[in-house]
Formats: structure tokens, sequence, C-alpha cells
């Protein structure tokens, strides 16, 4: 019988590991403006030892010194509190007067019945400053307060419904119940998602009402008559009969006859034929309605005029703020030079507080060779700490600024052209290697700098994601970008007939005659990018 019996092994590896300051610089360079102020904010309710100024080199400077006095203070004091251990692994005399000392004051401070806590020691510096982070609150001047920017109060789509719901007459609280389920079960365009067969389930478990699929479908189709038309929906198709429909509803006197008939023969158009409408099949729709093109045109028209997403007009659950676009950079021209500033939002006042800098020059003043209690090296410690972590966060602020100029400048200087005359067909084409040869960085940090970045031009605010693009050649042998191909294709099906719409192969010779030879499925994938559909779907009575 063999035994296999466990084996030690020494190994050596080489790894590369990032810094805490490192990931907090990457994590602040990736995030917008709008972001870093909350995470600002944040770092200044956690740090004390943070605080806004405009002092914060001075301050940096003059407690460079004291801090590496302290530090070698505190490493002779770990030091002397462990002891040295002698070859027989006892101390030596030094030591152990040392260690006996050291014990009998901790035992003093322990029984002495005026013990000063942790926050009485900080307060002692402290208490002669009332404007400090924690009495802030009791003399904080009024005129000092932070102004907000109210938001308008709006009812939000399912609160809309809930309300129409209490002025319909239902049986009982069961059938309210269901009413309910039902409205939840509608998202925020106004479609109800949910199967019937799956919302009996719900209802079952849930709330323990036994229903079926006729019950709900009855409820349903009350529910579907709520404003806004076509509410309830469970797909196109049935909202767009539901707001035909219920056009159809209004007073005669309120919809012309020639518009009534319109409605009617768009309402078969939906129901019977809603295929060939999507796939604009229009002399088949003709032909099969009887129809001749100008009353053809007219029931489109009316279909055209329907809302796809019926609560698009309302608030929706998980989001009532409206979100704002917050440049990071803003380029003027002044007399043909371009101007970069950074958003002064990108670059606050930052400093360390007065009140925790002359804790330690209070406590190294004070100290006169006397060895510290256990409490006062704790609450020195957190001090330390917490200026530490306020520089680190200062000095990832600087840098988050130097890497975004320096970046958004390489930016600037390469697609001059774009900045001087706002035309997008003069944008050069560029990759983030491009950039990162210019200044030096690392792709991945121009890729952290470029994202969710944007730049404020006098021709509009831009994302920085847009300046990049890969390039072609043109029959003169100039490379030029692709943003500029997709620029002449836009504008070529913008200018084409909507009768007939031009096909990829003509969109293909149009380019070639302006000097951009390129294959048909290139054109085909640009139009694709820029969400533009086919020619068929283009096309328009």
């Amino acid at each position: 019988m063999a035994f296999f019996g466990t084996k030690q092994t020494l190994s050596q590896k080489l790894q590369q590991k990032l810094s805490p300051q490192q990931i907090q610089l990457m994590k602040l360079l990736q995030i917008p403006t709008a972001t870093l102020e909350q995470r600002i904010q944040e770092e200044l309710e956690a740090n004390p030892a943070l605080e806004e100024g405009d002092e914060t080199a001075d301050l940096l400077e003059g407690s460079t010194e004291m801090d590496e006095a302290e530090i070698d203070y505190f490493a002779k004091e770990e030091n002397s509190a462990e002891g040295n251990a002698d070859s027989d692994g006892s101390l030596d005399e030094i030591d152990r007067d040392t260690a006996d000392e050291y014990a009998e004051e901790e035992e003093a401070v322990r029984l002495n019945e005026e013990d000063i806590e942790l926050d009485d020691y900080l307060m002692d510096f402290i208490e002669d400053d009332p404007g400090t982070y924690k009495t802030r609150g009791e003399d904080h001047n009024s005129n000092e307060e932070e102004k907000t920017v109210p938001l308008a109060f709006e009812n939000t789509f399912h609160e809309y419904l809930e309300q129409q719901l209490g002025l319909i007459t239902l049986k009982d609280d069961r059938e309210h119940d269901i009413a309910m389920q039902v409205i939840g079960s509608i998202d925020d365009d106004g479609y109800l998602r949910r199967d019937l067969v799956a919302m009996v389930d719900d209802l079952l478990f849930s709330q323990n009402i036994k229903t079926d699929e006729q019950e709900i479908e009855q409820i349903l189709k009350r529910i579907q008559q709520f404003d806004p038309p076509g509410t309830g929906a469970r797909d196109l198709r049935e909202c767009l009969l539901l707001q035909l429909r219920h056009q159809l509803r209004q007073s005669d006197d309120l919809i012309p006859y020639e518009e009534k008939l319109a409605i009617q023969v768009a309402i078969r158009i939906i129901d019977q034929y809603f295929d060939e409408f999507t796939k604009k099949h229009y002399p088949k729709l003709a032909r099969q309605l009887n129809l001749d093109e100008e009353d053809l045109k007219a029931a489109v028209d009316e279909i055209l005029k329907l809302n796809p997403k019926p609560a698009s007009g309302f608030a929706s659950r998980s989001d009532r703020s409206v979100n704002y676009v917050l440049p990071d950079f803003l380029v003027g021209n002044r007399d043909g030079e371009l101007e970069l500033t950074l958003n002064a939002r990108n670059a606050p006042d930052l400093r360390i507080n007065d009140q925790y800098r002359d804790m330690l020059r209070a406590f190294h003043a004070g100290r006169n060779g006397r060895r510290p209690s256990r409490k006062e090296k704790e609450a020195i410690l957190f001090i330390k700490q917490k200026i530490d972590s306020a520089k680190w966060f200062i000095d990832a602020i600087k840098q988050r600024q130097q890497t975004m100029m320096l970046t958004m400048g390489a930016i600037l200087e390469h697609q001059q052209e774009y900045f001087l005359s706002g035309d997008q067909r003069k944008i050069r084409p560029m990759i983030l290697k491009d950039v990162a040869d210019a200044t030096g960085l690392d792709i991945s940090t121009v890729s952290r700098v470029a994202n969710s970045k944007y730049v404020q031009t006098e021709f509009g605010t831009k994302r920085l994601k847009e300046f990049f693009s890969e390039s072609l050649q043109n029959q003169d042998g100039e490379e030029v970008s692709t943003l500029e191909v997709k620029k002449i294709l836009t504008d070529l099906i913008k200018e084409e007939s909507k009768r007939r719409p031009l096909s990829d192969e003509k969109l293909k010779s149009l380019l070639l005659k302006k000097g951009y030879n390129i294959a048909r499925r290139t054109v085909a994938k640009y139009r694709e990018q820029l969400n533009i559909p086919v020619a068929r779907l283009r096309k328009e009575l």
C-alpha cells in the first residue's frame, strides 16, 4: 500500500498590484463632472480632515515636517512597547523599566474617575472654534445654506391610471384588486407585457384571488378606455387600433367626414393588413382595399399621427428627475485661436482642515517628553490617518485635472479644423492610440477620460467619443474619417425623393462619384450604424 503525504514547497511570483491611490485615481477619471461633485461631497462628509478652501499647497508644505516627525515618534513608541528580545528570550533592564512605567501609567489612566474619552480628547482642541463640522448645525449662518433647485412634482403614469380607476364603478373590492394588478403590470410605455395566464397565477399566489383569463380580459377592456388612448395594449397593433377607435368615438361635429372616412380605412389597414403596412407595400394595399393613392395617403397619415408609446408624456416610476448634460470642457474661439478650459466644477478648491493640523501641533507642543496614553495614541493615529486620506484625495483630484486637460488638449490639436469650422466632415481619423502617443498616457487612461465626457463648443455640446473614428482612403489616396463618409451618406438620404428612395447600390455609386470607393455592404453597415432603414422602409406616399 502506498502512502501519500503533504509536501511544502517554496515558489516565487511576480505580481503587479495597484495601490489604493491608483485605484482611486482611475475611478475619479472615468466619472463625469456631475458625478464628481457627488463624489467630493461624499468624501467631505466621510473625512472631517478635508474641507473646501484654496490654501492646500501652503498647508501641505507646512505640515510635511511635522508629519514626518510624528511618524518617527510613533515608530519608536511601537518598538519600545513591543520590546527587544535577547538571545535567551528576556528583556534588557532599560526595556523592562520602560514597560513597567508604561503599565503603571496605563493602570493610573484606567482607574482615574475623570478618564478622558476619545471624543473629549478631540474636543479639547476644537471647542474654541464653534464653526467646526460637529457644531456647525448650531451656529450655522442661514446665509450660507446651500441652495437647491426645486423639482416640479408630477404624477406618474400609474398614479394617473389609479386616479381614473376610482372614477369607474366596479362590483366589489375583488374586481378592484384585479384591476390594480392589471395596472401594476402595465410598463412605463403603456403596454401590458404580462400574459393573462401568468396574471391568474399572480393573483392566486399573492392575493389569494381565484379568477380566470375571461374575467381579467373584461377588466382589461375597461382599463383600455382610460386616458391616454392606447393604454393597456399588448402589442403595437392593438395600441394603434385603440387610438383609432377612440378617435371614432368622438362627436361627429368634431371630426369632418373626410377625416372620419380616413380613420375607418386606417382601422381596416391595421386590423387586416398590418404586415403589409409595416413593410410599406403600398401598391398591394391600394389593390386589396380598392383605393386610389390619395385616399390611401390620407389613411396612412392618420396612422402616422398616432403615438406608439402612449405613456411617453408621463414621468416613469423609476425616475422623475430630468437629467442634464454637464460639459467637462469648454472650448472657445478667440480670433481664430482656440482656448481650452476645464469646467470649474472639475477643479474644486480642497484643503486640509486647520483644526486637525493644530491638534497634532498642540499634542507635540504639550507632550514635554512624557509617554502618551493609549487613548491619546489612538486619537493621534486617527487624526494622522484622516490627514493622509485627505492628501491622497486632493492629489487624485489634481492628477485628474492634469490628465483630463492633457488628453483634451491632444484631441483639440488633432481636430483643430473641426473646432474652428464646426463642419463634421472636417473631423480627422483618430483612435485612442493616437491620443495616447501624443500625450504619453496609457490607452486605458485615455479611454477612461473619453468615456462619458462632454465638451461644450460654439457649435453645441459634443461627446468626446464622437471625435474618435476609423480611417479609409479616398481615390486621391488621402486618409479620411468614417464620420465624414457617414455625414455625406446622411445628406444624400436626406435629399433623396421619398417616393423613390435610393438603394444601397445607388448610394454606393453616388459616393464613388464624390471620391469614396467603398463596397455596397460597407454602405449598408454605415446606414445601420446611423439607424437609417432600407430604401423600401423609407418610402412615402
